[in-house]
């Protein structure tokens, strides 16, 4: 046991889950590069973004199993099962044979990346609670960060010395390594604080959270949230490409703007020690709203037709603040449920993941030759996620042992 708790300082823990994260990002950002040359090849007729919304579909779907199974077997044997989902996804994209089997495999990969990315953040719960887990996720994204700096640029390089297909044989690797990662840092969710597999038990879990405030209230925020920032990934290479003539520009500016997030990331986990999660969540979530509605404004009254770089500006102040709020409303969103971590983690990712790729569809569609609906899905989404953490506020006792009273029952 000591040598256990020794080899999970809390440095080899944040590297292990913002690890574990850059395996979503990669399923993500190593595609966006390869958007051209895929279109040629397999003639996506336009539907680039469908790469990107598959594969949400199927992280939010899988994590409706991964959560629930987690909390019944484990974290580490659902880890596993879902990342050999995730690498015969990522090998299936590659053997692609036509577009729609693309797409297909990016739906599978999907499912496989469900496990990571929401378990990460149970794991954390596991480990950590309070305004310590929200520090430590704030880190593990400013780590987690990296991985959208490199990516694309590890995209750009591949496809500059092979065929679109080698970006996802990449992934596929890059799986087969968190594979022997997972397997070397064990389990965090002993037997004795596992929940039995049953409807009743969802269900129940599903119950506790409409009657917690707090944690149904960032759930609500993590959704809009999340169909703003769906908007940004999905469509700002075609922006880059089709709008401003800069597609050969996109991996670099990308990576830009996560160099520019991580430092802002660890400025806020100052904050976090401070002022706390809430205060800290707020006032980053407020940023970006007010900067995206004061971008529509601009748009609406001054100017409908922006200079490629103050469109960029706006963007990267918008998206990388949003980046900023996720870590401590996800913590305080978790923090009051105990031992349902997995299951509430679960339903924090299916329905940003789900729901927030269906809202940003309704905008994405509309960006064809005018950044002003990417604008507009921004602040719409933004000041409704703003509303929603506002409403959100701790009630004066927690409900962690009514969790722990459903586990009993």
């Amino acid at each position: 046991m000591v040598e256990q708790q020794r080899f999970r300082s809390e440095a080899v823990v944040i590297a292990y889950l913002a690890f574990l994260g850059t395996l979503m990002a990669t399923g993500i950002d190593i595609s966006l590069p390869a958007f051209d040359e895929i279109d040629a090849d397999l003639d996506a007729g336009g539907s680039e973004s469908l790469i990107v919304t598959l594969y949400f579909l199927g992280a939010a779907f899988g994590q409706l199993v991964a959560g629930p199974v987690s909390d019944a077997i484990g974290r580490q044997r659902t880890l596993l099962a879902g990342l050999a989902l995730y690498v015969v996804g990522g090998a299936a994209c590659a053997l692609a044979p036509s577009y729609g089997a693309l797409l297909a495999a990016r739906f599978v990969w999907g499912l496989g990346a469900a496990a990571p990315t929401g378990i990460r953040t149970a794991i954390a719960r596991d480990l950590y609670s309070g305004d310590r887990m929200a520090r430590v996720t704030t880190i593990m994204m400013a780590v987690f960060l990296l991985g959208p700096i490199f990516i694309p640029l590890v995209g750009e390089a591949l496809l500059a010395v092979g065929p679109w297909q080698l970006v996802f044989w990449f992934a596929t690797v890059l799986g087969a390594i968190a594979v022997a990662t997972a397997v070397g840092f064990g389990e965090t969710r002993p037997p004795e604080r596992r929940r039995p597999l049953q409807p009743r038990e969802f269900a129940e879990a599903v119950r506790l959270i409409l009657a917690t405030r707090v944690t149904l209230g960032h759930m609500l925020a993590n959704v809009f949230w999340s169909a703003a920032f769906f908007i940004f990934l999905g469509r700002s290479q075609p922006v880059f490409d089709r709008i401003f003539g800069r597609a050969d520009q996109f991996a670099f500016l990308f990576a830009a703007i996560g160099a520019w997030t991580i430092p802002l990331l660890l400025i806020n986990n100052r904050l976090i020690e401070r002022i706390g999660s809430r205060r800290t969540s707020l006032a980053t979530a407020g940023v970006s709203s007010f900067v995206s509605v004061l971008g529509l404004l601009w748009l609406v009254v001054v100017e409908d037709d922006p200079s490629f770089w103050m469109w960029f500006g706006w963007v990267t102040v918008a998206a990388s603040f949003i980046t900023l709020t996720t870590p401590p409303m996800y913590a305080l969103a978790l923090d009051p449920m105990g031992d349902l971590a997995g299951t509430v983690s679960a339903l924090l990712y299916f329905t940003g993941f789900a729901a927030g790729s269906g809202l940003a569809a309704l905008f994405d569609s509309r960006i064809d030759d005018s950044v002003t609906p990417f604008v507009a899905g921004f602040a719409l989404y933004g000041a409704t996620a703003l509303v929603f953490q506002l409403w959100a506020r701790p009630e004066p006792t927690t409900n962690v042992q009514t969790s722990k009273e459903v586990v009993r029952a």
